[in-house]
């Protein structure tokens, strides 16, 4: 999950996993896996930052006990 920011000022929390991509237009458009489309404050820089970030991260994280690796 990443934070993001809608135009008007509100946070949000996005699952990085329905990027499908990040364009700049010049605000930023995220179209998400199923189709819909946000506008965040963020550049696409950021955001692409953010999604790797989350990425790199959840395969660091332990397992939960009883889960085969």
């Amino acid at each position: 999950m990443i934070k993001l920011t809608r135009l008007d000022g509100e946070p949000f929390v996005l699952n990085a996993e329905l990027i499908r991509y990040v364009e700049r237009r010049p605000d930023t458009f995220i179209t998400l896996t199923t189709g819909d489309r946000l506008v965040v404050s963020e550049t696409m820089d950021r955001v692409v930052e953010l999604a790797v970030g989350y990425q790199q991260q959840k395969h660091l994280l332990p397992r939960p006990a009883g889960l085969a690796g």
